[in-house]
């Protein structure tokens, strides 16, 4: 009895050895994928449009390098295939390559805002269409909602797509038309001069100073021919007594 309950323990003994060396060691977790703003939209499933006009232009891979190499933010308003259906037949169509390229940047703010961090955010908004000018946009919030306006186009987020600390991705259901493509205007006019001061003249003249001046030369002129009409006569006097 006593050899069998031994030979027993030993046996067990051997089991949890077995298995614990048998046991693979817990594999590190790998780095996380890369970023990829079309397989992101893809799982919306309602921005088939914006996929194909993001890939058609190269502005998505742009942006992948854009999150995936650098410490870059970017939070995108991404319209619905309603939205883009709801534009005027043939809009996008009439547009040029560098059009569609400044259509989607004006989508487009280069640091990550969370909904509350609109309530704080100054007007208009620098987007990556570049120029606040031609590319004006302005965000107002009213408790929960938030308000976009492009200046032709207003509309409000109606969800979050996708957010982390350095994408933000928000569903609009309106197309945000910038006027820099869709209304060009001219540019802002250039500053005024300034008008030049003239200085003012130290000596003034005045006519009556000028007629002054002539009235005392006249006195002088005379006294200057009547001394020349004197010494002709004295020569001819001395001529004549010497004769």
């Amino acid at each position: 009895m006593g050899n069998s309950l031994f030979s027993l323990v030993i046996l067990l003994i051997f089991f949890f050895i077995d298995c614990s060396y048998g046991q693979s060691p817990a594999e590190a977790p790998g780095p996380p994928p890369p970023m990829n703003i079309s397989k992101i939209l893809e799982k919306g499933g309602q921005f088939n449009v914006l996929i194909r006009l993001l890939k058609s232009t190269q502005v998505a891979n742009q942006i992948n390098t854009q999150l995936n190499d650098s410490n870059s933010e970017l939070t995108i308003f991404a319209p619905t295939d309603n939205a883009f259906s709801n534009l005027q037949s043939g809009t996008l169509n009439s547009l040029n390559d560098q059009e569609k390229v400044e259509l989607l940047q004006f989508h487009m703010i280069p640091t990550f805002l969370s909904l509350s961090n609109f309530q704080t955010i100054s007007n208009p908004v620098r987007t990556q269409a570049g120029d606040a000018y031609e590319f004006p946009l302005n965000v107002t919030t009213s408790g929960n909602s938030v308000n976009i306006s492009s200046g032709l186009v207003n509309t409000s987020i109606s969800g979050t797509v996708y957010t982390d600390n350095q994408l933000a991705i928000y569903q609009i259901d309106s197309v945000l038309k910038p006027i820099g493509v869709f209304q060009p205007r001219p540019p802002p006019p250039a500053p005024a001069p300034e008008k030049s001061k003239k200085k003012a003249k130290g000596i003034s003249e005045s006519p009556k100073d000028s007629d002054d001046d002539n009235s005392s030369a006249v006195p002088l002129a005379g006294i200057s021919s009547f001394s020349t009409g004197a010494a002709v006569v004295v020569g001819i006097m001395l001529v004549w007594i010497n004769s």
